[in-house]
């Protein structure tokens, strides 16, 4: 065993409350998680994940959801799912153009690593998957409208589904005893919000059979991320990031019958900033929990999708999840409901997020609002700010973190309250972590950290319940960038440079 395997399997057990005492009689199983940026460019990095999945193997069985490969397209590597977005909008519009692009990449990673032994069987699936994108871009072009279950066909046949059949075969030629799920027997059900759609366990559990069959015949499952069907079998979608949500989706239709984690097979374990922003003085961050990662996803880290964890928190469950570096599977980051509190664990990450706006209106309507946009589970990336009074009414601020939705719900806002105010071009940094309530005159350092730098703060929001605080600025040029460095650069001096990255 590698020591890095080693080190999950400990972690995990520990986070069980069990080390092998002979008290677990459920089967372990890891759900991994391999994104684009894993797969690589045209799979060239799939011989990594063989060899990860090889070593998950020696302590448990493997769910392998795969997101769609990156392409080199117009000159830039590029995730598929986002060519064939850019090919479904040119049908809409009466512009078709090339669409072999959403094919040759599966064959040519065919020919590279499946077996002559399993190639035509998989090259078979792949025509009746290009069949369905073909009839699909059709169908865009007819109805002038990449939507709904239009899209998410194109996207489903196109990418995940077709990536992870793929994979199932590649497995199979590497000796691996594999197979994939079905796309006509798919475990993930989902309501018919085609483009952002949400899980529905109990109907999810009712349609587990073919996933549960395949666990205990194979070593391992291979499976698509980002794609649901509706109880009607309709293909739907999860929202971008999507393939984390499939992983915690996996794992929770897991409670009860076997003993589930999820690993997430990234480019990098977590770092205190964006490293797309920040260069100097980054640390690695051995430990989050559920809340900071949620918030860290929601402000602007590409860590793990928001909702994946909202998810398991809504079914209160505790399942052990990790972030591994793939090349160097040592590098983790564990997140957990209640992780250990270290001696000066207080602010673990600084991250920002552009192209927000602040949305006000009196505060009775914003409720109202706020209810419906929670129960219909549209959207999830906003926050309540600090409420103000003005001529004797109570104004609440809502804080989104996508301006564009906005802009396309301003008439929804107007009908809970005509008087909404929408104000656009704003910036949130953020500082995120559980223990910041224990350093003092933590608020007034960020604070006059970002004064220091010439940036004016419209807003700041510090709340001891919520584990962050955030400044509101306005997204003019790097203004976000250089509030977060600058902060970022104040962190590493309260905290000292021990985990350097």
């Amino acid at each position: 065993m590698q020591q890095s395997d080693a080190i999950h399997f400990c972690i995990f057990n520990i986070w069980n409350g069990k080390i092998k005492s002979g008290t677990n009689k459920l089967i372990p199983v890891t759900v991994a998680k391999f994104g684009g940026s894993a797969v690589g460019v045209d799979g060239i990095l799939i011989p990594k994940i063989i060899d990860r999945i090889k070593h998950m193997l020696e302590q448990a069985k493997v769910i392998a959801v795969f997101s769609a490969p990156l392409i080199i397209y117009q000159e830039e590597s590029r995730s598929i799912t986002d060519v064939a977005i850019n090919v479904g909008r040119s049908y809409a519009s009466s512009n078709p153009i090339d669409i072999e692009v959403l094919r040759e990449v599966y064959e040519r990673i065919a020919m590279e690593y499946v077996s002559e032994k399993f190639r035509d069987v998989y090259l078979k699936n792949l025509d009746n998957f290009y069949r369905q994108v073909i009839v699909s871009l059709k169908q865009a072009a007819e109805n002038k409208r990449f939507v709904d279950v239009i899209r998410s066909r194109i996207l489903a046949y196109s990418g995940e589904i077709t990536m992870s059949y793929l994979m199932d075969y590649i497995m199979r030629s590497y000796g691996i005893q594999s197979d994939h799920v079905d796309i006509e027997k798919w475990p993930i059900i989902t309501d018919d919000n085609f483009e952002a759609a949400n899980f529905m366990l109990e109907e999810s559990k009712q349609n587990s059979g073919h996933l549960f069959d395949l666990i205990k015949y194979n070593e391992v499952v291979s499976m698509g991320g980002f794609i649901g069907k509706t109880i009607d079998g309709l293909e739907t979608t999860y929202e971008r990031g999507g393939s984390d949500r499939t992983a915690i989706d996996i794992a929770i239709l897991l409670q009860g019958n076997y003993d589930p984690k999820v690993d997430f097979e990234k480019d990098n374990a977590v770092l205190s900033a964006d490293p797309k922003i920040v260069s100097d003085n980054l640390e690695y961050i051995d430990r989050l929990s559920y809340n900071e990662a949620k918030l860290a996803g929601m402000f602007g880290m590409k860590i793990l999708d928001p909702v994946a964890i909202k998810e398991v928190d809504n079914n209160s469950l505790d399942i052990p999840m990790v972030i591994t570096n793939t090349s160097n599977p040592s590098n983790i980051t564990i997140i957990q409901k209640n992780p250990l509190i270290e001696e000066d664990d207080f602010v673990k990450i600084v991250t920002g997020k552009k192209n927000c706006a602040i949305v006000r209106m009196e505060s009775i309507a914003a409720s109202h609002l706020i209810a419906s946009i929670e129960k219909d589970k549209q959207y999830d990336n906003f926050v309540k700010l600090s409420p103000y009074r003005k001529d004797d009414t109570e104004i609440t601020r809502l804080l989104f973190l996508e301006a564009d939705y906005v802009r396309r719900h301003e008439r929804h806002f107007k009908a809970y309250y005509p008087k909404v105010e929408v104000v656009y071009e704003r910036g949130v940094v953020t500082l995120i972590g559980d223990q910041m309530w224990r350093m003092p005159k933590i608020v007034s350092t960020a604070s006059s950290t970002v004064g220091e730098h010439d940036i004016n703060i419209l807003n700041l929001d510090a709340q001891e319940e919520t584990s962050r605080i955030l400044i509101v600025v306005e997204d003019k040029g790097t203004n976000v960038r250089d509030a977060v460095r600058a902060i970022h650069a104040k962190r590493t001096k309260i905290h000292g440079s021990s985990k350097i990255a």
